[in-house]
């Protein structure tokens, strides 16, 4: 652990300090959770080829229902397959020590951080695990029943199972529980806001394998350096949040978070 790192963990109250870990694709990269924005993330259509940023719409929900919810359904199967690692761990582990003064924002929507144990994290961009009226007939979101079947990326979506994605409430088209790219934070779907208010008090702040391209992590990342409060960027690219950790007075791990994050965990837990 070099210096600088050093410094700022020895300098964390660990009786009274709060410390918020904000996360990103890349913890759920060590799982072997594609980050859908390469190769993988292609999806043809007919004869043409989306990019996530494309599919992942509500335009093309309303142009490709059937589609988008085979994508969706494939990449659930992917997450539930995937395990968490002893990044996910290390916080889940903290967090029974620290308690309330933990708090974890991730932009992940694979479920990883709860199955690990982390209780109730900010999941600002939803959970793939869960689905809500297309319509917007409730804020509610469900859970898919357990004996939901696994899709493939060759698996056809069949009519009986298609048919079958309906809003509980009112009885038409259910949509996947995530935040997709045409469309805003809300706090009733999301809690965006009460995420941004809680890092706002962090007395340290711990960025691991985001890419720094969403709005509300940069949010969290720019108050914070704004405020003073040091910023530890975790994560073997360089990304926005390495400016930000430096400006901060922070530091940067340009390594996996499954070899930093348990020797920082360690580090923040009580004496």
């Amino acid at each position: 652990m070099h210096a600088g790192l050093r410094a700022i963990l020895d300098g964390f109250d660990r009786e009274r300090g709060r410390v918020c870990f904000l996360t990103g694709a890349g913890i759920s990269a060590e799982s072997g959770i594609p980050t859908f924005r390469g190769p993988q993330g292609y999806w043809q259509v007919g004869s043409r080829n989306y990019h996530p940023a494309d599919l992942a719409t509500q335009r093309a929900f309303g142009e490709h229902p059937r589609e988008v919810w085979r994508w969706y359904l494939y990449r659930r199967t992917v997450c539930r397959r995937a395990a968490p690692n002893e990044g996910h761990h290390s916080i889940a582990d903290l967090e029974q020590s620290l308690g309330d003064r933990l708090l974890l924002v991730t932009q992940n929507v694979d479920g990883l951080h709860a199955r690990a144990g982390s209780n109730d994290p900010y999941e600002i961009h939803g959970n793939i695990d869960r689905y809500r009226c297309a319509a917007g007939c409730t804020h509610a979101t469900y859970p898919f029943p357990d004996d939901s079947p696994e899709i493939d990326r060759d698996t056809p979506l069949g009519d009986a199972l298609f048919d079958a994605l309906r809003c509980p409430d009112c009885g038409g088209p259910a949509r996947p529980h995530v935040l997709w790219f045409d469309e805003c934070y809300e706090e009733a779907l999301f809690r965006s806001a009460s995420a941004f208010r809680q890092a706002a008090c962090a007395d340290l702040l711990v960025v691991i394998g985001s890419s720094g391209s969403t709005n509300l992590p940069m949010q969290i990342g720019m108050h914070c350096a704004q405020a003073g409060v040091p910023i530890i960027d975790i994560n073997p690219i360089d990304n926005p949040f390495g400016q930000l950790a430096e400006a901060s007075g922070g530091a940067t791990l340009r390594a996996p978070c499954t070899d930093a994050l348990p020797e920082i965990a360690l580090a923040l837990g009580p004496a």
